[in-house]
């Protein structure tokens, strides 16, 4: 058989035979199973490789040829369905040119075509076996005649299942948008609308943002409140129910890729596979478009200083990269914010070893379900950008060689995240949808979920974790108090005020308005030139502090507070506070441009700790105020820290509040909200632990936490058993899982650390009996909470990665990333690496430094 792997194929009368020992572990595929056939749980090898791909037909999971081995080891499933797509050049007619298309009943896989190819050059062909280890036995499929029926029926429901990263439930937006029934015979009245680049408005209102153009008559009308979580008057939708015309794109989307296409009939988000041919009917040229949320700029318009053009350096002939450490990661759909921040990510060596470092061990020791693994999706990810082996420079050679044998073998080059944003994202409401989102808020949540899967004790996102020190001064009174948070950004706001061209930009201001109003082409763009160090002078003077509750008084007071570095990271992360909202709640982007140093040195914000002359503020809390209702629900229904709210614990981060301290107010408000949990925040945030991260003692301790908040005293160190089942559930001993929660006063989190970093641990039974019937055991391990885990040293950066955001608000736009690498800047811009020759590092959003050791 073609593209076979070496197996050893049965004759016809012992395929019953050879099944039957096999039968019980073969499965048909129910509602509800994740049938993955187009990507490996541990790399990026599809049909489309040259090893093609092993679906188990037990737990529909996918493994390359490098990885099947492993999964059959781990779980002695033997039943593999092989699947292998071979691209071959199109047969040539007599006069030189491929045959006419015809459908083509050799393709059944669900699978993403090569870009790189002209399907009008290839076709392609799929095969399906079955494989039966440990000795490769090949069954050629399909084969009604001698399979048995269950073997029969569960193949062709393994080759008929949908993707695996479609909706799951109704809270939740397909990763993959249906292709719209109306595109193909979309009916356009040739009424001579013409659509300008800029200035639209809606026709029925006076709004300027969220309006979508109606493909059959080219109506702009404004949306309601869905789809894109704009506001508007719901005048498109109106429209449709007058005229019955079904599809329309939201103006400000439309870029070359493609733009957000809805369907009022179908009623829901869409693909228009001729969007192009039908915006080209009102005279848009899609691709010479950039999306921006108020117009539509193309080349007659001048974008010599449009964002999009300067920081994408378009104009310019960038050369490719290739090899390790130069691979792109495919767009699918709005994902850009993703790639960039893990594309960064990975530039950083702590990154690189804790996971790529650890493949094997990681690899090895995944659970079952490895696509729902943290860790494993990690390192899958790290090696897939790091090898190099999905990004590899097209050979003359070889590829003569390729035609010769009428066998093309594709280059891959950048691979899909879809399964590793399938997992991070999932349950963030946010994340899991396909709308765009904010790079720095996806970093934030990254880093919440590095902290929460640890390998052992080693935790890379320590490189970015530092202290602040808050004084806080009561106006009234002059007495301070010093309170330390742990960070993972330093928000840099942008001083306006301090702009260096302000007469140039109330000149453009007034000649854009006049412009808009007149319905003329916008004139050039005038950028406000903000001085860096007027926004490091912004972030270090005092700011105000609203409702400050004055110990000293025993009242609320005016208060103001200051903010320095009471530690500073080895890798410090500058986040352009570009966004603000608008009087509509919409988000808006400053324009500015900001001299970002490649040498940054803020070792004169060092923290410096109460100063003599001074007087401290009294250590007393504010009076608590928590309803009856919820004093009941915190006391019968407290919870276990995995299973902390992570939503609302996000809502809270993005409100500027400090990670652990959101994730304590979760806690300890019982899921009830973050509405709940911020009045939580209020009460406690000028308490000395206030930022220190969440450590209770397991399922056991987080009772007595709870109590404590009303004075009940704790429980005694008796490890839980139900604590003790989770760990013995992951593969250890019981002996194992006693000791590790004695030695951590029964955290779980830090009782696998302890397991971790114990390889050594040897069964002690006489140990593990005296401390079950030890009704004191506590007295045994009386763990210290350990601290802020930081990793001070200089506060003298050099930059070496950024990245940029285009558009006008986080609903919408592009993100790129630039990284120095070999001593030259690299542009990463989704699947395309190349070298960059004018990196716009004053237009950049977030700024990564690493410390300059002294």
């Amino acid at each position: 058989m073609p593209g076979g792997s070496g197996g050893r194929k049965m004759a016809a009368g012992d395929i019953g035979e050879l099944l039957v020992p096999h039968m019980p572990t073969i499965r048909v595929p129910r509602s509800g199973d994740r049938v993955y056939k187009n990507e490996c749980a541990f790399s990026y090898d599809s049909p489309n490789s040259e090893g093609g791909l092993y679906v188990c037909m037990n737990t529909f999971l996918a493994f390359g040829r490098e990885h099947v081995e492993r999964h059959f080891r781990k779980t002695g499933q033997s039943v593999y369905m092989h699947l292998k797509r071979h691209v071959r050049e199109k047969v040539r007619g007599a006069s030189g040119g491929a045959l006419p298309k015809r459908r083509n009943s050799k393709i059944f896989l669900d699978l993403d075509t090569d870009d790189d190819l002209n399907s009008d050059d290839y076709e392609y062909e799929d095969e399906a076996k079955l494989v039966i280890f440990p000795d490769h036995y090949e069954i050629a499929l399909p084969n009604i005649e001698e399979l048995p029926a269950l073997v029969t029926i569960a193949c062709d429901a393994v080759l008929s299942s949908k993707s695996p990263y479609r909706k799951q439930d109704p809270d939740t937006w397909e990763n993959e948008l249906p292709v719209s029934k109306y595109a193909n015979n979309l009916t356009q009245l040739d009424n001579g609308v013409r659509i300008p680049p800029s200035g639209w408005k809606c026709a029925r209102c006076d709004l300027r943002e969220n309006l979508w153009l109606n493909l059959t008559d080219g109506s702009v009308l404004c949306g309601k409140w869905f789809f894109d979580s704009s506001g508007g008057n719901g005048h498109a939708l109106e429209h449709y129910r007058d005229m019955g015309y079904p599809l329309a794109v939201k103006l400000g989307t439309i870029t070359p890729d493609g733009a957000d296409v809805y369907s009022f009939q179908e009623e829901e988000p869409v693909l228009d596979p001729h969007l192009a041919k039908h915006l080209a009917h009102f005279g848009i040229d899609m691709l010479h478009m950039h999306g921006t949320e108020n117009g539509l700029q193309d080349n007659d318009i001048k974008p010599r200083v449009s964002e999009w053009e300067v920081i994408q350096e378009s104009g310019t002939k960038l050369k490719p990269m290739y090899g390790p450490g130069y691979t792109g990661l495919k767009n699918l759909g709005n994902s850009c914010y993703l790639s960039s921040v893990m594309q960064a990510i990975f530039s950083i060596p702590e990154f690189q070893r804790a996971y790529v470092g650890n493949l094997p061990r990681i690899f090895d020791y995944s659970p079952l379900d490895p696509t729902q693994d943290f860790n494993t999706q990690m390192t899958k990810l790290g090696h897939g950008l790091l090898s190099g082996q999905y990004s590899k420079p097209p050979v003359k050679s070889e590829l003569i060689e390729q035609v010769m044998k009428e066998e093309h073998k594709p280059q891959q080059n950048g691979i899909s995240p879809r399964m590793f944003k399938a997992f991070v994202s999932k349950s963030h409401p946010e994340f899991s949808s396909n709308r765009q989102q904010d790079a720095q808020e996806f970093f934030l949540h990254l880093v919440n979920l590095v902290e929460r899967n640890r390998i052992g004790s080693e935790n890379p996102s320590d490189v970015f974790r530092f202290l602040v020190e808050e004084r806080i001064q009561c106006c009234q009174t002059r007495k301070v108090r010093y309170t330390e948070r742990v960070d993972y950004l330093m928000q840099l706001p942008v001083a306006m005020e301090a702009a260096t061209n302000k007469d140039e930009l109330i000149a453009y201001e007034l000649t854009r308005r006049e412009a808009e109003a007149n319905r003329r082409p916008l004139p050039e763009l005038v950028r406000a030139k903000i001085p860096f160090s007027a926004c490091l002078q912004a972030f270090s003077e005092p700011e105000n502090v609203d409702d400050f509750w004055s110990s000293a008084l025993q009242a609320k007071s005016a208060g103001v507070k200051t903010s320095r570095f009471a530690s500073f990271p080895e890798y410090l992360v500058v986040q352009i506070k570009k966004f603000t909202f608008g009087l509509d709640w919409v988000p808006k982007k400053f324009d500015v441009s900001i001299d970002m140093p490649d040498l940054l040195d803020i070792n004169h914000l060092r923290a410096r700790g109460l100063q003599p002359g001074e007087e401290e503020l009294p250590d007393i809390s504010p009076p608590i105020v928590i309803p009856d209702d919820s004093k009941d629900r915190l006391m019968n229904q407290l919870i276990d820290p995995s299973d902390i709210d992570e939503s609302s614990v996000m809502q809270l981060a993005e409100m500027g509040f400090p990670l652990e301290a959101c994730r304590k107010a979760v806690y300890f408000t019982g899921n009830m909200g973050a509405e709940v949990a911020f009045n939580w925040i209020i009460v406690h945030m000028e308490e000395p632990d206030f930022a220190e991260p969440l450590t209770m003692p397991g399922y056991g301790g987080a009772a007595s936490a709870g109590a404590s908040v009303f004075g009940a005293s704790g429980l005694d160190n008796q490890p839980p058993e139900e604590v003790v089942a989770i760990i013995t559930s992951m593969g250890f001993q019981r002996n194992q899982a006693i000791q590790a929660l004695r030695a951590t006063n029964n955290n779980l989190e830090r009782a696998l650390d302890w397991i971790f970093s114990h390889p050594e641990f040897e069964e002690d039974s006489d140990f593990v009996i005296e401390m079950e019937n030890n009704a004191n055991a506590n007295i045994i391990s009386e763990a210290k909470p350990e601290g802020p885990r930081v990793k001070d040293g200089s506060g003298t950066y050099e930059l070496f990665a950024f990245i940029s955001h285009m558009g006008t608000s986080t609903m919408s736009g592009h993100y790129i990333c630039h990284i120095k690498k070999e001593g030259r800047w690299v542009i990463y811009n989704d699947h395309k690496v190349c070298a960059s020759e004018r990196p716009p590092k004053d237009l950049g959003y977030m700024y990564f430094y690493r410390r300059i050791p002294s």
